[in-house]
């Protein structure tokens, strides 16, 4: 078992998670997608001025990591304001978990539909989850399942209505999940692994939505808008 020893520092526009340690991480993430090994995961916020039409997203975002000697990073890219992320413990049995999360809501989604949003603004919710227990590449595929399943019932639950139905997330989410490399064999919700997780991400998620939907109902407050 190794010691949980995460930190999350806020250097606006970044947000990072230091994961204490290099271990494997499962995303769908712009920057090092797939499985890889990394020491800590990042959040660039960004706006509509930071990324013209025209602009290779990828390149660009290259060069900022490496203008902070971050190329090894797992990395998001959000229009939250970050510092509007939230953050998650959760134990069950010998496992802990922790999870940061930025949600915006403002490209909801209900899946298996989509909503014409040409001309808005694109929010995203992006999850990073570590679990301090030694799990295989098969186990952390299964965690990856259980924190999205989690992110979708946070989102769920905070009853945002569209069109097709009530929002199950946004067309641009994003999830890292991180542990040591190790025997674990399963990380499922019958286990100590997807409990933790999973109630780590689920708290952090509906925290975040909670806050975003507070703040789209208070127009006059604009300061954590996404």
């Amino acid at each position: 078992m190794t010691a949980l020893r995460p930190r999350i520092t806020l250097d606006r526009p970044w947000l990072e998670f230091d994961l204490g340690a290099p271990m494997q991480v499962l995303s769908w993430a712009l920057d090092r997608p797939g499985l890889v090994r990394a020491r800590r995961i990042l959040w660039r916020e960004v706006r509509n001025a930071d990324l013209p039409q025209d602009l290779d997203v990828g390149a660009w975002l290259a060069d900022e990591l490496a203008a902070r000697g971050a190329e090894d990073a797992v990395t998001f890219l959000t229009s939250r304001d970050i510092r509007a992320h939230d953050i998650a413990s959760a134990r069950a049995g010998a496992v802990q978990a922790q999870a940061v999360a930025t949600v915006g809501l403002s490209n909801a989604e209900r899946v298996g539909h989509r909503v014409d949003r040409t001309g808005h603004d694109w929010g995203t919710i992006n999850v990073a989850l570590h679990v301090d227990c030694g799990l295989s590449e098969a186990a952390l595929l299964e965690l990856l399942a259980i924190a999205v399943q989690a992110r979708t019932a946070a989102v769920m639950d905070v009853n945002l209505p569209l069109a097709p139905g009530r929002a199950t997330g946004t067309g641009t989410d994003c999830v890292a999940v991180a542990a040591p490399q190790g025997a674990g064999q399963y990380a499922g919700l019958h286990t100590d692994a997807g409990e933790a997780a999973g109630r780590a991400v689920y708290d952090a998620v509906l925290a975040g939505a909670r806050c975003w939907m507070d703040t789209v109902r208070r127009p006059e407050d604009t300061s954590l808008r996404a």
